[in-house]
């Protein structure tokens, strides 16, 4: 079964009856930006085709109880004792969506509980994003079931704070608006400051060419300490120069930020620098059908990620290597780092060549076996279907 089919059979299997209906928001793969959301600059991300989906159910009591089918876990809390200190593990995710809605004001005095039911394909931990794959088809489920009228806009930022405070994973926006704000065909071109957004048509398909996720298996933490390091130190080099975040710097700032930072903090922020200017070279690229240029810019996001962010691992490496032999236009890490996935945008000739050398060279070096997927531009959150 897939998940759509998985989220209504375990629905049914918990709590004994149909939901009333279900909702559903997808993964991303970012094709270029990496780390500077937080920084309110620019991002390009796409929707993929695997999706998480929650169905959802009325109780008679103030409860809310929460049950992942892919983990075979339930939680359960009051409505009246939900607070961000109240939540842990998996199941912040979902219950952080419907604090932050409180949180921000929305009425929930007076709803009634919820059963929700999860199931999702979008793999964890592999850097595309299942977190917010999650915190948004909840946070629209929970929008539409208790009527609250919130738009895509404030559901992105909903999930935001849920993962920030309630998860604890001080992650920008990206994530969720690429799942809310996706459409088919295209990428979702995002400045993270103003929100405001453009679509980019991403029909690489048309040219012969596809989008290949390359996931390493080997998996991160959002959570855990060198993000929230690398975090830091974008923070630091801001107030050093005194503006209110790297987005506000240019590659002309890179001379003068040298005098004023040590080594490393320096080198966190000309990636940041840096990654805005190649984001908006490769949106113009993408959308002009300059895939040449745009595969530069994937190659020279990753060398970056590499050397001065230094979030990428051997494994990354590898499999970014492997695909620039093979004949890929470019091929960059993708999402926060440390473990996950690489994007490679190839000759669509060349996507089993591929598959083959990357599952050649991980057993040379003793890596896990990866997992090689053809991707294409998605549709983002769906509302309610029964």
């Amino acid at each position: 079964m897939n998940a759509s089919e998985r989220v209504l059979d375990a629905f049914d299997q918990r709590f004994g009856s149909p939901p009333l209906g279900t909702w559903s928001a997808p993964g991303r793969v970012n094709i270029i930006g990496e780390h500077t959301d937080y920084n309110e600059g620019f991002v390009l991300p796409f929707a993929i085709p695997h999706r998480t989906h929650v169905a959802v159910g009325p109780r008679t009591d103030r409860r809310l109880c929460v049950y992942s089918s892919d983990l075979n876990q339930s939680e359960e809390i009051e409505l009246d004792n939900l607070s961000a200190e109240a939540l842990s593990g998996w199941s912040a995710y979902p219950l952080g969506v419907a604090w932050a809605l409180g949180d921000r004001g929305y009425p929930l005095d007076g709803v009634a509980g919820l059963n929700i039911a999860i199931a999702s394909d979008v793999p964890m931990g592999a850097g595309l994003s299942s977190s917010a794959a999650l915190e948004t088809a909840t946070a629209l489920a929970l929008s539409e079931t208790w009527e609250l009228g919130c738009s895509r806009d404030v559901l992105a930022h909903i999930g935001q704070r849920a993962e920030n405070i309630a998860v604890g994973a001080n992650t920008g926006i990206m994530d969720q608006m690429a799942s809310l704000m996706a459409t088919q065909d295209h990428a979702v071109f995002l400045d993270c400051r103003s929100l405001e957004h453009k679509l980019i048509p991403c029909e690489v398909e048309k040219f012969g060419l596809s989008w290949v996720v390359l996931d390493t298996n080997t998996r991160h933490s959002h959570a855990e300490g060198e993000y929230g390091n690398r975090r830091a130190s974008c923070e630091l080099a801001a107030l050093t120069r005194g503006v209110p975040a790297l987005r506000d710097l240019s590659p002309s700032d890179l001379s003068s930020l040298n005098g004023q930072l040590d080594d490393v903090t320096f080198r966190r922020a000309r990636h940041i620098i840096t990654e805005n200017e190649r984001v908006k070279e490769a949106a113009e690229a993408l959308g002009g059908g300059n895939f040449a240029t745009l595969g530069r810019l994937l190659i020279s996001s990753h060398e970056s990620m590499r050397d001065d962010f230094e979030i990428s691992t051997r494994e990354l490496n590898t499999q970014v290597e492997v695909a620039c032999e093979v004949g890929a236009l470019g091929a960059r890490m993708t999402g926060g780092g440390f473990g996950g996935s690489v994007i490679a945008l190839i000759d669509t000739s060349l996507v089993g060549k591929l598959q083959e050398s990357s599952s050649e060279r991980c057993r040379s070096l003793g890596f896990g076996q990866p997992t090689v997927t053809v991707v294409r531009a998605s549709t983002g959150a769906l509302g309610r279907a029964t």
